[in-house]
């Protein structure tokens, strides 16, 4: 599995925001320059964010966008969905029949695909914000 800059930026927007949970709004530019992401990419991102439910923007001078859910119930699994579609390692995991040209592989890949899902979704976006409070850099065991 290969996570795209989209996944990367949209989780850091989602630290920055369970960093600053309850403090009211964020602003793009604020979440921008405390991740190091480009504002332009960023407002996209957030909007495919808000669609899908993981946040809330506000509008107005006072605006800006904060979770819509407490940063324990975000699973690292469902955001990754939403910003890069499916996570299979290869495009015809998902597919109902496999093609016999890779009947071989598909065993493999599948135990790939289930072994990243499971710490995938028993992390949570609280979990990666501890974390970078902490400065801690954990080791992930599959």
């Amino acid at each position: 599995m290969r996570v795209s800059t989209k996944g990367d930026y949209g989780l850091r927007a989602l630290i920055e925001l369970s960093h600053r949970n309850g403090r009211g709004p964020v602003q793009s530019n604020d979440i921008a320059a405390a991740q190091d992401i480009p504002v332009a990419y960023l407002d996209q991102l957030l909007t495919t964010l808000r669609r899908s439910g993981f946040i809330r923007s506000i509008r107005g001078p006072q605006g800006g966008h904060v979770l819509a859910r407490d940063p324990e119930d975000l699973r690292l699994s469902d955001v990754l969905k939403a910003l890069e579609g499916s996570l299979a390692p290869v495009s015809w995991l998902e597919d109902e029949v496999c093609p016999d040209r890779v009947r071989a592989q598909r065993v493999v890949w599948q135990e790939v695909h289930d072994a990243c899902m499971t710490v995938l979704e028993r992390t949570t976006v609280s979990d990666l914000a501890r974390r970078d409070k902490e400065g801690s850099v954990e080791r992930y065991s599959i």
